[in-house]
């Protein structure tokens, strides 16, 4: 079994950390670094883990499999240094921080380090997340194969050679997440403004786009075929697409919307 090394257990840590243990991934096999002595305590207790507040906690022999870090990208030149022993332990590093490069963990780790950039999104938390993950040129075969049993464990993985796609993986999927909560708010609002009382309307909305997410989950159909067979000629989808996929419509605003997130993903990358 792998022996693994989580810096960082806050929502996303927190999820792959029950994934892991879901997955028969043994408690004594991991280690979290946290360092409030409450939540340690907490944590060692709830799921019977090592928890330590730091890298000065750790054995001088400490060498696990994977380092994933979860801490937020504009704390980790911080938090990563005293972890550069482990390169010379052959230690792959997995980094779950939006927008840091695997340049920028180089720097930090040494050209020598084994490195794993990816990219999850919140739907992990309930085990339905995709994750899109992109190795340096020291990851073997089986730290990548250990690394996408590890992200496995919240949802599906993809992974790309080239790591400029990151930065758009970041706006379409990273992001992704907050434009579906959006289109629910949204709905949720026009259903109000047209007479509907606020309960049932937002209701509604919240059962629509779950039921048409799972729905496009479950089905082999493209999203285009199932929205072409929800929508009778001269019906009322046909209405509401008319304005939604007319000028200016969501194709032209979700184009928009992901070009400012993959333009702002690079900007906080450099």
């Amino acid at each position: 079994m792998p022996t693994l090394l989580l810096i960082g257990c806050g929502k996303m840590g927190g999820a792959m950390l029950e994934g892991w243990l879901d997955q028969g991934i043994a408690a004594t096999d991991i280690t979290v670094i946290e360092p409030s002595a409450e939540l340690a305590a907490t944590l060692a207790g709830k799921y019977g883990v090592n928890a330590v507040s730091g890298a000065h906690a750790l054995a001088e022999d400490y060498a696990p499999d994977v380092a994933v870090l979860a801490v937020k990208p504009q704390v980790m030149d911080q938090v990563l240094p005293p972890y550069k022993n482990l390169v010379a332990h052959a230690t792959v590093f997995l980094s779950i921080a939006a927008g840091r490069t695997i340049a920028s963990f180089e720097t930090i780790l040494g050209t020598n380090a084994a490195v794993v950039r990816a990219m999850p999104n919140t739907p992990a938390s309930v085990g339905r997340g995709i994750t899109v993950g992109c190795p340096n040129a020291n990851v073997t075969d089986t730290q990548k194969e250990l690394c996408d049993r590890l992200l496995t464990s919240v949802g599906q993985v993809e992974w790309v050679d080239d790591e400029k796609h990151m930065d758009a993986v970041t706006a379409v999927s990273g992001s992704g997440p907050a434009y579906i909560f959006l289109l629910a708010e949204a709905m949720g609002h026009a259903g109000r403004m047209s007479g509907l009382p606020p309960e049932l309307s937002d209701k509604l909305a919240r059962a629509t786009v779950a039921g048409a997410g799972e729905l496009l989950h479950q089905s082999p159909e493209s999203a285009a075929t199932l929205r072409e067979n929800v929508t009778s000629p001269g019906g009322t989808t046909a209405a509401a697409l008319e304005v939604l996929m007319g000028p200016h419509g969501l194709k032209e605003l979700m184009e928009k919307a992901i070009d400012a997130a993959t333009r702002r993903s690079k900007e906080l990358a450099s």
